[in-house]
Formats: structure tokens, C-alpha cells, sequence
């Protein structure tokens, strides 16, 4: 059976997409489950990747500092003139060495890591290789949020269901858009951010068919 972890999930989203193709799917987070699933392991996924898996597939590694809308704040008071913000900093060199580990793990033949549109301090840390964008609405789910892929001997994945979206500044565009209208202020930060890092059930089924298929494949080559 092949075996596939899925890093950097809590919902199952992902994992339950392979479960249900047949494969021998795991989700990994250092937060519980949120279906409190049997499948899920509580932890650094780092330390997990030697578990002979066929297939890694990272949803949604610690992203904000990779972000290009986050860029400003690298320095103090989100202003270049006022010089780098070495805390900043060091979350930056970190994040990037986290995602160089998950996207360089050799023992694991294919490999997609999710990643923002970063900015450039970014690309260069983490030595970024070939990224497909992705939108929700290729896949039949009603949503616009773009969502990078770097694809390690995986092919892109290609639009099932596509849908076409609302022209802007329609009521149909707001709600389509309405993940990056969250409130992210105060107690509302938190649930922004599980908000934004959401998989829509139509992009985890497109790579269980897709990626399944194709790793199944190549194993049995």
C-alpha cells in the first residue's frame, strides 16, 4: 500500500482525500486533529520524514514571514528606513530552513510544499524551484485564494471542475473573495489564519487523483 504524509494538517482535509483512494494516508501537526482522527501524529513533522513514505505533501507550513504582504514588516515599524527588525529576521531564516528541509527530503520520492507568494528575501532563502498556482475555483469549490505548489517529481495538477468566476465588484466577487476580508485584528487573528490556510475539498481531491495516480504508476513501473 502506498503511504503518504501529509504535513503541516490539522483538519484532515488531505489525509481523508487518500484514505479514501486507498491509501495509507497520515496527517502531522504539532496541534491535535481536528476530527481527533487515529491517523494524525502530534509533532514536528522534521522528525517523522525517515517513516518510508512515497509521497509528502506539506499543506500548510508557517508561512507569514515567506509572504509578500508581510514583507514590510522585516523592518522596524514596517518601514525600510528605519532598518531590518532582527527578530524578523530570524523568524525569516527559520521559516526558510523549515521549508528547504521538507522540500529537500531525499528519502521521500515525491514531494509538494505549499508556499504564499513569497517575497524576493524569501525566494532566495529558500532556494525555490518550479511552483504551480492554484485557485479553488479550478476544482469546483467557489473561492478565490491562490495557493502555491513546489512540485518535486510531481506533475502539475490540472483544473477538474472549473468553474468561472464573478466579474469584481459584484456581491457574487465579495463572497468568493471573502477569506482575505477576515478580520485580523485581536482574538480574531487566530481564526484569520486558520481561515486563509483552509484546503478546499475540491484541490485535496484533484491531488489524491492526480498525484495518487501518478505516484501508483511510477511505484509500480
Amino acid at each position: 500500500m502506498k503511504r503518504v504524509l501529509i504535513g503541516c494538517e490539522r483538519s484532515g482535509v488531505v489525509r481523508r482525500a487518500f484514505e479514501e483512494r486507498g491509501f495509507d494516508a497520515w496527517s502531522c501537526d504539532i496541534e491535535p486533529a481536528d476530527d481527533r482522527s487515529n491517523r494524525h501524529i502530534r509533532g514536528n513533522v522534521l522528525d517523522h520524514l525517515d517513516d518510508s513514505w512515497d509521497l509528502l505533501a506539506v499543506m500548510h507550513p508557517p508561512c507569514t514571514v515567506l509572504c509578500n504582504s508581510g514583507a514590510k514588516w522585516l523592518y522596524i515599524g514596517g518601514k525600510k528606513i528605519n532598518g531590518p527588525d532582527p527578530k524578523r529576521w530570524t523568524e525569516l531564516h527559520r521559516a526558510a530552513a523549515f521549508y528547504r528541509a521538507l522540500r529537500d527530503a531525499k528519502q521521500i520520492p515525491h514531494r509538494a510544499v505549499e508556499n504564499p507568494i513569497m517575497h524576493r528575501h524569501a525566494i532566495s532563502l529558500t532556494k525555490r524551484g518550479f511552483v504551480q498556482f492554484v485557485q479553488p475555483w479550478w476544482f469546483g469549490d467557489p473561492y478565490l485564494k491562490a495557493t502555491g505548489l513546489e512540485l518535486v517529481n510531481l506533475p502539475p495538477l490540472a483544473p477538474t471542475d472549473q468553474l468561472t468566476p464573478p466579474r469584481p465588484g459584484t456581491a457574487e466577487h465579495k463572497a468568493w473573495s471573502r477569506v482575505h476580508r477576515h478580520s485580523g485584528w485581536g482574538r480574531h487573528a487566530q481564526d484569520r489564519a486558520r481561515a486563509r490556510s483552509q484546503t478546499y475539498p475540491g484541490l485535496a481531491n484533484a491531488m489524491s487523483d492526480q498525484w495518487g495516480a501518478y505516484i501508483s504508476m511510477r511505484l509500480a513501473a
